[in-house]
């Protein structure tokens, strides 16, 4: 009899474990679908002005109204999925950014194509952090690295593929088409959502804190419309910095707002535990530094080095291998040596690994540069799997929907800072070459960028020494055979 029962848990804990894969393949094919719509559009802005009669520059709003609409809306998407289900809320979402999708397709002037980004801004919102929020709270703690490192991997692909993928739809068909693809993808998501996503409400109905929302939208929207700016081509630095430092304000002012309200639309609570702390301070600053390269890869390739966009591209391409390489062993390592090893030694050598890339050069043979993006990108997906792990680590059930949010809005804007903080880092080496003596040095100021971004992200390293040695094992250690997992 106690066989059957052991026999019968053991199979219900497998049922279990598969269950949460589908739904961490299923929201991380959702996640892929929300990030490559924000870069994939880049390189097919000239085809779209065209198409609208328009100058390519009119439609960089499309892509603001994008990450601003992101910006204002993710933080309400905790209260939404406690109100109305995670289930309703997510298929909601795949269903509203789907539809958008396909209107920015038909779109036949710049004013429609920036409402239908607008509604793809909304849906994504929704998508992102409920989906993630599914996802921890159906994943059993021992699979929860597997689970997050499958999510992990569209904020880390997206980035790269999304310039050469929108160059290569614009070129042999029509820019439409970068958006008319979502639809089957929309409609396989929608379908398995249905039949995967579980029907969960909380009980309880806390007010809505309209006072949070507001000033916290202001604030995410002014911060990141600056960073925005900040990252064009010519920006206009009084305009550009006036927007960043009204959001930083309006972003302290929404902190005190919640910390003192008793039904804070982002609950900072999570930010006691050193596990979910480091993730929002250091790795904050992992993020901005990973951000970068992305954008700062395919300039240093096309503008400073005079290779087409192909070639920058098939380059950049090391990087998406060396994330998918990782992949496999991503468990495996953190199961072996702990959390914090990992952070630290992987932390060293992606800071490494990113200033080498001030090393390369017209003259640099592929078997130097392949290899450096390849490790690198083998470095930050491992970096990446483990803070968004171990940020969940130790966080309640009670507390998991506003750590989610806090988490979900951070990450949206360090990544979105990254941008940014690559095009200061280029105007840094242009003003800093002359008085190095290094001004005669071909695209110098990419290489000197490389460098600041290696300095920021070693110095999120420091912020994990004083983690504890055994943090994060209860997600990191093999359960034992017989025994029933924890939920």
């Amino acid at each position: 009899m106690n066989d059957m029962s052991t026999r019968g848990q053991r199979e219900d804990v497998q049922e279990a474990g598969s269950r949460s894969l589908l739904i961490a393949l299923l929201v991380a094919g959702a996640f892929f679908m929300e990030n490559l719509d924000g870069t994939v559009i880049a390189t097919a802005l000239p085809q779209m002005a065209l198409s609208f009669g328009a100058r390519p520059v009119d439609l960089n709003i499309g892509m603001s109204a994008y990450l601003l609409t992101l910006g204002v809306f993710i933080p309400i998407s905790g209260w939404i999925s406690d109100r109305f289900g995670a289930r309703l809320v997510f298929t909601t979402a795949v269903v509203i950014f789907t539809l958008a999708s396909v209107l920015c397709g038909f779109a036949n002037g710049v004013g429609s194509f920036v409402s239908m980004r607008i509604l793809q801004g909304i849906g994504g919102a929704m998508m992102v952090p409920v989906g993630r929020l599914v996802v921890l709270n159906n994943t059993p703690k021992d699979k929860l690295i597997s689970a997050i490192a499958t999510i992990t991997w569209p904020a880390l692909v997206a980035p790269i593929l999304g310039p050469p993928l929108g160059g290569f739809i614009t070129d042999h068909a029509s820019w439409r088409w970068i958006f008319f693809l979502n639809l089957p993808l929309g409609i396989l998501a929608f379908v398995f959502s249905l039949m995967l996503i579980p029907e969960t409400k909380s009980t309880a109905r806390p007010p809505f804190d309209w006072i949070g929302f507001v000033v916290s939208g202001i604030g995410l929207a002014s911060l990141m419309y600056g960073l925005e700016l900040i990252g064009r081509p010519d920006p206009i630095w009084l305009e550009a910095w006036t927007y960043v430092i009204v959001g930083f304000v309006l972003l302290a002012v929404a902190v005190l707002h919640f910390l003192r309200t008793k039904h804070p639309l982002i609950d900072l609570s999570g930010l006691k535990l050193p596990t979910f702390a480091i993730t929002i301070s250091g790795g904050s600053l992992f993020r901005t530094a990973i951000g970068a390269v992305p954008f700062l890869l395919p300039l240093m390739f096309q503008v400073g080095f005079g290779l087409s966009a192909f070639h920058a591209g098939m380059l950049t391409l090391a990087v998406f291998a060396g994330n998918l390489a990782m992949k496999p062993a991503t468990t495996p390592i953190l199961r072996r040596f702990g959390f914090k090893p990992v952070l630290i030694v992987n932390g060293l050598l992606n800071a490494v690994f990113i200033a080498a890339c001030a090393l390369f050069s017209p003259d640099t043979p592929l078997w130097f540069i392949v290899p450096v993006l390849f490790i690198g990108g083998m470095c930050r997906s491992m970096h990446f799997t483990a803070l968004n792990t171990i940020a969940f680590a130790d966080i309640p059930p009670q507390q998991m929907t506003g750590a989610n949010t806090l988490f979900s809005t951070v990450f949206q804007l360090t990544m979105g800072m990254g941008i940014a903080v690559g095009a200061i880092g280029i105007r840094i080496g242009q003003a800093i070459s002359e008085p190095l003596g290094a001004g005669g040095i071909v695209a110098i100021e990419f290489r000197l960028a490389f460098v600041l971004l290696g300095i920021i992200a070693l110095l999120a390293v420091l912020d994990c020494l004083p983690l504890d040695r055994k943090a994060g094992d209860n997600v990191s250690r093999k359960p034992k055979q017989g025994t029933k997992k924890a939920a």
